[in-house]
């Protein structure tokens, strides 16, 4: 419980479950919670999200995270297709999260979502890439070329298939790719973003035009039941 809210479902994300993590790397963390329900009836509506950096922690309130992963946000998308060894928490209702997971996708918001935060990652790479730059500053060019990379692969691999593959098979690729990247390649960074669109545009998927709200909203809606005062549930 966190003041009163309870935490449904909640894991380790990032590097360490993407198999990317180096001694010392940060290890962040994810997490549904729901909010008393008669709370947002009140004068001061529940908190939609709770963030910590020491640890790094970020937990969504169980409306906000559905529409965050509706969109096809990829750090929200990513909870409910962790590893089994990644959960830290897990309810029943964050099981049947898990369970509905491809309700929440669509291919125009998988393409807008990754290709999105792809382009916001090429841009901070070319606005120092040019590998004249302290080793501090070639350190965190390095990860978000990583980070480009990876969003490309798992969104292109999510639109095509249909499933979110969370730990990369090949890790060491992306380290190398960072390496070559952050040494002044940007040229291979402007080329995987432009082959990943074309690959986005002309490859089939089994995924909807638009996600299926109604299997979200009656788990959402089933969420806010189970967090009714006894009297009010009819329990």
């Amino acid at each position: 419980m966190l003041g009163g809210m309870h935490l449904l479902l909640s894991g380790i994300v990032g590097s360490v479950a993407y198999g990317l993590a180096r001694p010392g790397s940060d290890v962040d963390r994810i997490g549904v919670y729901a909010a008393p329900t008669v709370a947002f009836h009140g004068l001061r509506p529940p908190r939609e999200s709770v963030v910590t950096t020491d640890p790094d922690v970020t937990l969504h309130e169980a409306g906000k995270y559905a529409r965050l992963a509706l969109t096809g946000n990829p750090t929200a998308t990513e909870l409910m297709w962790l590893p089994d060894d990644c959960y830290e928490t897990r309810t029943e209702l964050g099981d049947r999260l898990v369970a509905i997971r491809s309700a929440f996708l669509s291919a125009p918001r998988v393409r807008d979502a990754y290709l999105g935060y792809a382009t916001q990652q090429f841009r901070k790479l070319a606005s120092r890439s040019d590998g004249t730059f302290s080793a501090d500053t070639r350190r965190r060019t390095a990860k978000h070329a990583r980070h480009l990379a990876r969003l490309l692969h798992q969104g292109r691999l999510l639109h095509a298939t249909g499933v979110l593959e969370i730990r990369l098979a090949d890790p060491e690729w992306f380290r190398a790719f960072g390496e070559r990247v952050a040494g002044g390649e940007l040229d291979e960074a402007r080329a995987l973003l432009a082959a990943t669109e074309r690959d986005f545009d002309t490859t089939r998927t089994p995924l909807p035009d638009r996600p299926d709200g109604a299997v979200v909203e009656r788990w959402l809606l089933d969420v806010r039941a189970a967090h009714l005062p006894p009297e009010l549930s009819g329990r």
